[in-house]
Formats: C-alpha cells, structure tokens, sequence
C-alpha cells in the first residue's frame, strides 16, 4: 500500500509528461489533412487558373492535398463569408482578389464582413493589372474608336463584369467617369460566364485580368484594346496602356491573395505563408505567371496586413469617387 502511494506522484508525473508530448506532436502536425482552397467566383475564370499554377507545388511542400472549392455569389461575397464563419484552424482558407478583399466592403451597405476584423492575411500570390476587350463584332480596333462609338450609341452597349462590386464592374464605371461614355452593367456570377456572353454579343465591353485576357485574344476570340497597367504587359506586347491611348487617365493594378479566418493559429499562418512563399518563388511558377501577364509579387502574412491596411481606405476612396454603391 504504502509502495503504491509512494509511486502515484512519479506515475502521475509521467502521465502529464505523456499527455503534455501527444499534445506538442498534435501540434506539430500541421497540416494532417486536406486544405480547402475556396474562390468566390465560377471554375475557369482567373481566380481558377491562378490557383492550378500553384497547386502542385503547394502540395508537395505542405504534404497535404489541396482542394478547390467554388462558391460563386455576390461578387466574391458568398465565398468570403462561407471562409469567415469557417473553424479557424488553418484548414478552410480564401483566394480572393482586390474585389472580395478590399472593394466589396466599401462598395455594400452595410458591409458584408470587416477584412481585417473578419480573416487573417496569409499571403500576397500576385498583382496584375487588366485589359480592356471587346467583342469581335464591335466595329472598333482602338480605345480612342470605342469611346466615340459609344458616344455615338449612348445606353446601347453593355460591359459585363464577374460579379457587383468588383474591379470588372469598377473600372469600367471609373472609364465611364474619366471620359463621359453611357455603357450598361451587366453582373455575371464569375469572369468565365461573363466571356462567354461577352463572345456571343450579348455584352459588347469587358475590363478582366489580363492572364485570362492573354487566353482568349490569342485564341482571336476578343479584341484587346488597352491595359490598365502604367507600362505594357510583357504578355500583350503591342497593346498601350490606357494613358498611351490619351483617352483617359486611368492607371489600375489589381491584386490576389490567400486569407484564413480570424484567429487562426499563428503556426497556421506562418507555415502557410511559408508554403506561398516557397511557390512563388520557383523559376517555372514565375516564369509561367509572367507569361501570361501576372506579377508573382509575394508578401508574407505581416507585410500582406500592412498592404491590406493601406489599400482598403485607398479603394474606398475610388469607390466613392466613381460613385458606385450596392445594398
């Protein structure tokens, strides 16, 4: 009797060190099973196509499958939402663009989420500026021949856009502010849909990443007419800038980036972040983004902060200058 009591102490002792190991280990363990990916918008639009580039790679350095997961609504909002109110465990992340992160919040009343009080920046994968097409049958070769065709036929042409809220719905209306054109907004449910009534004529004018541009205009199945970048795309050499064109003043880079919820652990976060990192800066992954118009302009979980802190008041700012709002 008095043997047992005396071996309790050290048997409890050794139970807490074994408990107290399992628990480090589980820790350690990130990530043990598959990580969701969710975009916001259709499969096929520029969101997709980003995310495949990275994929492989992603999954070799964390060891862990990677799914994508689409949630189209809301101009990005019904993914964004679904990833917020997701278990912040490092497991459920978002892949959102410059609408979902940063113009979505100023553009709805009220707000549907808070970036920064609602997810936790992970990392910055790219920055891209956007190009301004046409549907092949519009009689126009040049920006300078759009803007006057559509003076000349005000209200009877449409642009469409992946979704309300947006930079495909912004850009035109800022284009719309610049140089006093009447164009028609017509919100499709992603980038993909959008291109395929853009291609069939029922919406004459676009403004999308320039990746997904690059595609379809070397298929000859769109008209490019401009970019929205300061200089040229290294992946549309012979397009101008729209301030080349002197129609209008207008210099816009979108961007992309990877967001978990609030309060997902910070072992989470720096290993993820870490995972990006380690991806974009592989040759064959920059060189393919390059090509198709993409900058691979990683920035790590804090400095991603730092940026999202200083574009979300600079877009509600453009938001509010072009006068466009959504309840």
């Amino acid at each position: 009797m008095m043997f047992t009591y005396r071996l309790r102490p050290l048997l409890c002792a050794c139970l807490a060190s074994f408990l107290l190991g399992l628990s480090c280990h589980a820790q350690a363990a990130y990530p043990d099973k598959p990580i969701k990916i969710v975009i916001g918008f259709p499969a096929g639009g520029p969101l997709d196509t980003h995310i495949r580039l990275l994929t492989d790679k992603l999954q070799a350095i964390l060891g862990q499958p990677i799914l994508v997961d689409y949630k189209a609504g809301a101009g990005g909002t019904v993914g964004a939402l679904f990833v917020a109110q997701s278990p912040a465990d490092g497991y459920t992340l978002l892949l959102g663009n410059t609408g979902t992160m940063v113009i979505n919040p100023a553009i709805y009343t009220p707000p549907p989420y808070i970036l920064l009080n609602d997810f936790q920046p992970v990392a910055r994968t790219a920055q891209q500026a956007l190009g301004l097409i046409v549907n092949n049958d519009v009689p126009v070769k040049t920006l300078k021949e759009f803007i006057a065709y559509a003076k000349a036929n005000p209200g009877k042409l449409n642009y469409g856009s992946a979704g309300n809220g947006g930079i495909s719905h912004l850009v035109p209306e800022m284009l719309k502010q610049e140089t006093g054109i009447d164009i028609v907004h017509i919100p499709f449910k992603g980038s993909a849909p959008a291109f395929t009534d853009l291609m069939a004529g029922h919406v004459q004018f676009m403004a999308e990443s320039i990746p997904q541009v690059a595609n379809y205009a070397k298929q000859g199945k769109i008209k490019v007419l401009a970019v929205t970048s300061k200089t040229r795309s290294i992946a549309l050499p012979e397009v101008p800038t729209v301030i080349e064109t002197g129609v209008a003043n207008l210099e816009v880079v979108g961007f992309y980036g990877v967001l978990a919820p609030r309060n997902t652990p910070a072992e989470a976060i720096q290993k993820l972040s870490n995972a990006f990192k380690q991806t974009l800066e592989t040759p064959t992954i920059q060189e393919r983004m390059i090509a198709q118009g993409a900058d691979p302009a990683f920035l790590g979980a804090e400095q991603f902060t730092k940026f999202l802190s200083i574009e979300t008041p600079r877009w509600a700012k453009v938001v509010k200058q072009a006068g466009a709002k959504l309840d």
